[in-house]
């Protein structure tokens, strides 16, 4: 019998990574990143209840669903993690996620904290690599939201406000990254990613080399 990995066979189980942080930190940025520069990373793909956007599309963007429909894959423990947001409900679909994990990929979730302690006490948990971006400072995390021009002054101002709070769940993640320069930022994140890959139990081709090694020791017996 072989110990080769039948064709098709992922190599290694895929990982859920969670990257949370204040806005301003660099989580969407730093999420972009490594999407464009590793095949491996998909991004999860949320549903919900509010009407898609021009240009929108349904299974890309978003799972565009009915209230009703949310609320009973809700209920039926077809979601990873969900919440309502400004009166509209969103989620992560549960089996995608599987999918693809079972498939070898990694799937990434750019949550808040309260989307990841969901996630990380589903039934998923052991396949969850968990991140919070931190700033380097207040006065330089307030500079980057205004700076960049998008929001109001107003807007700025709650964003900050939100922003103690979200700092305070740091110590739930499993990693924590100091975005002093978005590329050291990146370049531990990506660090970070790639030793997990290689932790022995999401390798189970391992097993199967150490089978056959066990099995040419015997032949190597008189």
């Amino acid at each position: 019998m072989s110990d080769s990995p039948a064709i098709g066979e992922p190599r290694r189980r895929g990982l859920l990574i969670i990257l949370s942080s204040p806005s301003g930190a660099g989580k969407s940025t730093l999420s972009r990143r490594m999407l464009e520069a590793d095949p491996e990373v998909r991004f999860s793909v949320s549903a919900t209840t509010r009407p898609p956007r021009p240009g929108e599309q349904d299974g890309q963007d978003y799972f565009f669903k009915s209230r009703r429909e949310f609320e009973a894959m809700a209920a039926a423990g077809e979601m990873l993690e969900h919440a309502e947001v400004f009166g509209n409900l969103y989620g992560t679909p549960r089996a995608p996620v599987e999918a693809a994990i079972m498939r070898g990929e990694d799937v990434l979730f750019d949550v808040d904290w309260q989307g990841g302690q969901q996630i990380r006490n589903s039934t998923l948990s052991d396949s969850v690599v968990s991140i919070f971006i931190l700033p380097p400072s207040i006065a330089e995390l307030e500079n980057r939201l205004r700076t960049r021009g998008q929001d109001s002054a107003e807007v700025v101002a709650n964003r900050m406000a939100k922003s103690r709070d979200e700092i305070s769940h740091w110590a739930e993640y499993d990693y924590v990254l100091v975005n002093k320069t978005l590329s050291e930022c990146e370049a531990q994140l990506r660090a970070i990613i790639e030793a997990e890959r290689l932790r022995r139990e999401r390798r189970p081709e391992l097993m199967q080399l150490v089978n056959r090694m066990n099995r040419e020791f015997e032949e190597r017996t008189p």
